[in-house]
């Protein structure tokens, strides 16, 4: 099944300022109860209950479990092969495979490929960056989401998404301003 895109030439979607947050995060509520997905909140801080609002989960947490299961794995088996297999020294009588030892350096890499996982995957690759222009920078008050009002954009390929119903039902919900959000 494949995602809707906009028409061609059409508007990249349909946006609303709010003055309050709570504006903001019941506007995403009242959203996502009409059964629009695809949307995002801008605002100049973060605000509690929007995220969860527009019905958005982070993959981050997942990531970073994946991440720190591979390190582990990859840790132990380094480990294990370059000191049983590949270059094999007893010392002082000890077994060739003695785990108690391998498990402070397996520790390690499960906490750095974790971390990596983190902090590059989850904040470089599921943000989309590097995305060096975005459809809402055009819009004329949009400078104003990083000082003190809020914005709710709902997107043209949301399968719910009809330009005048959206429009309409944005200006239901007190919002300051309404309108199309070019491409």
């Amino acid at each position: 099944m494949s995602t809707p895109q906009p028409a061609p030439g059409g508007p990249y979607g349909v946006f609303a300022r709010f003055a309050e947050p709570t504006q903001l995060v019941r506007a995403a509520e009242a959203a996502r109860d009409a059964g629009y997905r695809k949307m995002n909140c801008y605002s100049p801080y973060p605000i509690p209950g929007a995220w969860e609002a527009i019905g958005h989960r982070s993959r981050v947490p997942l990531a970073v479990l994946i991440g720190g299961i591979v390190g582990c794995i990859a840790g132990f088996g380094f480990i294990t092969w370059t000191q049983v297999w590949d270059y094999p020294w007893n010392v002082g009588g000890r077994p060739l495979f003695s785990w108690p030892s391998f498990i402070p350096p397996t520790f390690e890499t499960t906490i750095l490929f974790a971390g990596l996982t983190a902090a590059f995957i989850g904040a470089v690759a599921m943000n989309g960056l590097p995305r060096l222009h975005h459809p809402v920078f055009g819009i004329p008050s949009f400078e104003r989401a990083s000082q003190d009002r809020y914005f709710l954009l709902i997107e043209a390929d949301d399968p719910q998404f009809e330009l005048a119903r959206a429009e309409e039902f944005l200006r239901g919900l007190d919002a300051e301003e309404v309108g199309p959000v070019a491409p």
